[in-house]
């Protein structure tokens, strides 16, 4: 099992080529299996996540090919059923189960895995299915979904913790191929389900209002091949932005984009970090000394949950009291005892977190839990004193593409070992 070992104490300086979503890609390739057509998909991030995307989508009978960021899937024929040892691996495997129930009408599904972060069940995206005309079937681990039809219907798809985004894009894809309008209400407005919206839309769906509450979708009786780009990873920028300003660097991030940031920007800005433009290019920098601020996590275009652990690792940094509240996620705390090894001083209330700022971090051996919580860590070690261990990092490989090659460039001591 490999590691980060990290030699902290470096500013990172440069410029930073940002790698398109995995958010976005992963329903957009699925959304290939709605056409016997080829797709081609471009800017898709080389991840452990979309290369299980890959596998799955080839066990379901579709060609792929995925070279130098260009996925290509030609799903001339499929089969209905995803085998559990790929689709356990990855949550947004669930995301196979739209496209599948459009084209076939019927969909066997393992109930998907991912990373442990509190409960996130498929509960919306099964009633969205029902609503449609498919009936649900939950037995032995698997998802069975079968319809003789598929009819337009209105919905409401929010949740507990507001509306959900998977959910979103797998009833949107299983909408454009059914009969009559589709209207989705309390609809994920995050921009991944924009991007989705307009690959579906080049492949000859018709939908309207995406990137608002309510998106309206109209069946149509087939859909074509097509070509798309996915967007920058949003995700990873606001990852970069925070390292920037915890080491106390320059960095240039090439092709963020600032309107998929608003949230984040402005609260990096209340903070004390500067975050400016460069032409197509965002910059990021102290802006002078650092202040704690307040943070809750909301559904977008608030504040994503998928960068709080990071914001706390600067926070930690930060001399005062910071508050961050999770909204989304009630086990996404797992970080915080983690980076107490590296002197981070952080009590947990309830939904809050209360950071306790301004400490110097050392490094030490840290484990990972989840994804955003390995960026954390390796934010913090980059900002640490000393050698921070990063170990299992197979939950970083699954969201960023080749950090610790982007972490170089830009001049940080990390390295890719073994885990002792």
């Amino acid at each position: 099992m490999e590691s980060f070992l990290i030699k902290g104490g470096v500013p990172l300086r440069g410029t930073v080529e940002i790698s398109g979503s995995k958010n976005a890609a992963l329903p957009i390739m699925a959304a290939a299996l709605l056409t016997d057509e080829p797709c081609v998909i471009r800017r898709v991030p080389d991840l452990s996540d979309t290369r299980f995307m890959v596998q799955i989508l080839q066990s379901l009978g579709a060609e792929v090919t995925f070279e130098n960021g260009t996925v290509t899937v030609h799903a001339k024929k499929v089969r209905g059923y995803a085998d559990y040892e790929l689709v356990r691996k990855m949550r947004g495997s669930i995301c196979i189960a739209g496209p599948l129930l459009a084209r076939l009408r019927k969909a066997r599904i393992s109930l998907p895995g991912g990373c442990i972060i509190g409960a996130r069940p498929i509960n919306l995206h099964l009633k969205g299915f029902e609503a449609l005309g498919a009936k649900i079937k939950i037995e032995g681990g698997y998802v069975d979904a079968t319809a003789k039809k598929l009819s337009g219907s209105s919905l409401f798809l929010g949740g507990r913790a507001g509306p959900t985004v998977l959910g979103t894009a797998n009833v949107m894809m299983a909408a454009t191929l059914a009969a009559g309008v589709t209207v989705i209400e309390s609809a994920a407005c995050e921009p991944e389900v924009v991007d989705l919206a307009d690959f579906l839309t080049a492949m000859g769906a018709k939908i309207s209002g995406a990137g608002s509450p309510t998106i309206t979708i109209t069946g149509v009786k087939k859909l074509h091949g097509a070509e798309h780009e996915v967007i920058p990873d949003r995700i990873e920028a606001a990852t970069f932005l925070i390292a920037a300003a915890a080491t106390n660097g320059e960095v240039v991030l090439r092709g963020a984009r600032a309107d998929h940031l608003r949230a984040v920007i402005d609260k990096l800005d209340e903070a004390g970090v500067s975050v400016t433009r460069r032409g197509k290019n965002l910059v990021a920098r102290r802006g002078g000394k650092l202040k704690p601020v307040d943070i809750t996590t909301l559904p977008y275009a608030g504040f994503p949950t998928d960068v709080q652990a990071q914001m706390m690792a600067l926070l930690a940094l930060v001399p005062g009291i910071s508050i961050i509240t999770e909204r989304i996620f009630e086990s996404r705390f797992m970080h915080v005892s983690e980076l107490a090894r590296l002197g981070a001083d952080i009590e947990i209330e309830g939904p809050s977190a209360i950071v306790k700022g301004g400490r110097p971090l050392s490094g030490a051996p840290v484990m990972a839990s989840d994804l955003r919580a390995s960026a954390a860590l390796v934010i913090a070690g980059l900002a640490a004193k000393g050698a921070t261990q990063v170990n299992r990092i197979y939950h970083l490989d699954r969201g960023y593409e080749r950090m610790d090659e982007k972490l170089r460039k830009l001049g940080a001591r990390i390295e890719r070992v073994e885990e002792k």
